[in-house]
């Protein structure tokens, strides 16, 4: 192993941080070490263990940290669409662009996270759960429709999930459209089906 140079501290995190995303999205949570992930950053593991006191602390705090980005990129995108398609479609857009630059987040979140019984998985699942219900707080506060929070909120999770499984088989299928596309047509259903929504 080559240890890397002295960082300060906020940058040697955030330098851990995307290690370990990389490596925790190819290999998944369980089959992945302390010992690797030091390896992988050129640090030794006490270096590792001053930053995060155990694999699971790690693995929670990247969790929220991709989680936040991508939420961070939605609304960026959104603040600045002049109408309410346009938010529709920036969305989209944003959050197609994001899995294309950030692949190994999207896994980690959606595809790779541990599902197997185990002590952890109940806190992985609340975290996963924190982030998808930001996404859904964001997307709920767009739709305009004479429908109760509650409504919005089932419509807000629904779009969630569809963008979810859309994207996953767009990966699984190597990527057959660019993302600009994929997020046009994703805004194009999206926006067709919320231009229906009624009270009921």
């Amino acid at each position: 192993m080559t240890v890397s140079a002295r960082l300060p501290a906020v940058r040697r995190r955030r330098q851990l941080l995307d290690v370990a995303l990389e490596i925790f999205a190819r290999d998944g949570y369980h089959s992945t070490s302390m010992d690797a992930l030091a390896a992988a950053a050129g640090v030794t593991k006490p270096v590792l263990y001053q930053h995060f006191r155990s694999k699971r602390e790690l693995y929670l705090e990247l969790l929220g940290d991709v989680g936040d980005r991508l939420l961070e990129r939605i609304e960026k995108a959104v603040a600045t669409a002049s109408g309410p398609r346009q938010q529709v479609e920036a969305g989209f857009g944003a959050y197609a662009r994001f899995v294309e630059e950030n692949e190994s987040a999207f896994r980690l979140l959606f595809v790779g996270s541990p599902r197997a019984p185990g002590p952890d998985t109940a806190q992985f699942a609340d975290a996963l759960r924190r982030v998808e219900e930001a996404i859904a707080d964001a997307v709920a506060a767009l739709i305009e429709a004479d429908i109760d929070d509650g409504h919005r909120r089932m419509l807000a999770h629904g779009i969630v999930g569809m963008a979810e499984g859309t994207v996953r088989d767009w990966l699984r299928n190597g990527r057959p459209v660019p993302a600009d596309v994929l997020g046009r047509r994703l805004a194009g259903l999206a926006w067709a089906g919320l231009r229906g929504v009624r009270p009921t």
